[in-house]
C-alpha cells in the first residue's frame, strides 16, 4: 500500500503521520506539496495532517482548500481513493466540500491540547474495520477549532447513514457532556462522507500509533485502512 502525505505551509503533523504509516505501520508513504498538480499513480490513501495551514487566516483550512493539489484530492476521493484528514486536514475537507459541517472555536475559546477517549461508532468502514465496535481508543487532541458543527439535518442524515466514526467518550465509554473537549454536536469527533472512502477527525492517531509513546491505540485506524486493500 503507498501513502501521500500532503504538505502545507504551517503544517506540523505531517512527519507524524509519515512515521505513523511508513515506520510503525510499514507500507510506503511520500510527501506532497501543496502546489504539486497531480497525485502519483499508485497511491492508494492520501493524508491531510495536522497543522496551521496558512496560519489559519481567515478560517481554518479556508486558504488550503484553494491549494492546486486539493483539486486532484477532490478528484481522488471522487474516484473511491482512501483520504483521512487530521484536525486541520479535517477543517480542509469540511472547507472544501468532501465533508459536511464546520469546525467551529472551541466551546470554551481555548487551545486544548491533551488525552481524549473515543468510542468507536461504525466499524464497517474502510478506516475502522479493525476495530471493535464501541471500542474506547485513547487519542491526543490539540486544536483551537475542533468544535463540530452542523444543521440538525445533516447531523440526522450522519446517523441515519451511519456516518460517524467516533464520539467523544469518558475512560468507561460513556458519552456524557463532562467528556466533550471542545462542544461538538453531540460529542462527535470523526466522521465519513457518503461513500464511506473519506474521514476527517479531529484527534490524532498518528501520534499515538507507535508503542514507544505508552500508547498505540491510533494505530487500529492505520491498519483499517490497510485491511481492507487486501
Amino acid at each position: 500500500m503507498k501513502f501521500a502525505v500532503v504538505v502545507f505551509p504551517g503544517s506540523n503533523c505531517d512527519h507524524d503521520a509519515y512515521h505513523a504509516v511508513s515506520k510503525n505501520l510499514g507500507e510506503k508513504a511520500h510527501f506532497l506539496w501543496h502546489k504539486d498538480t497531480s497525485i502519483p499513480d499508485g497511491i492508494d490513501c492520501v493524508i491531510l495532517p495536522g497543522g496551521f495551514s496558512y496560519g489559519d487566516y481567515l478560517r481554518c483550512g479556508a486558504i488550503a482548500r484553494f491549494s492546486p493539489l486539493m483539486k486532484e484530492v477532490v478528484n481522488f476521493a471522487s474516484k473511491g481513493g482512501y483520504v483521512i484528514g487530521i484536525c486541520n486536514g479535517f477543517q480542509i475537507l469540511t472547507e472544501s466540500g468532501l465533508l459536511p459541517g464546520a469546525l467551529l472555536r472551541n466551546q470554551n475559546l481555548s487551545f486544548i491540547c491533551k488525552d481524549t477517549f473515543l468510542k468507536t461508532i461504525n466499524t464497517k468502514s474502510v478506516f475502522t474495520s479493525n476495530l471493535e465496535i464501541e471500542k474506547i481508543l485513547r487519542i491526543p487532541i490539540a486544536h483551537g477549532e475542533g468544535n463540530f458543527f452542523a444543521e440538525d439535518d445533516v447531523i440526522k442524515k450522519l446517523e441515519d447513514d451511519d456516518r460517524i466514526a467516533f464520539k467523544y467518550c469518558n475512560e468507561v465509554g460513556e458519552i456524557v457532556e463532562s467528556s466533550n473537549p471542545n462542544g461538538s454536536v453531540k460529542n462527535i469527533a470523526g466522521i465519513l462522507n457518503a461513500n464511506g472512502n473519506v474521514l476527517g477527525m479531529m484527534p490524532h492517531p498518528e501520534r499515538y500509533s507507535d508503542s514507544i509513546l505508552g500508547c498505540n491505540d491510533g494505530l487500529g485506524i492505520f491498519e483499517s485502512i490497510l485491511n481492507n486493500l487486501k
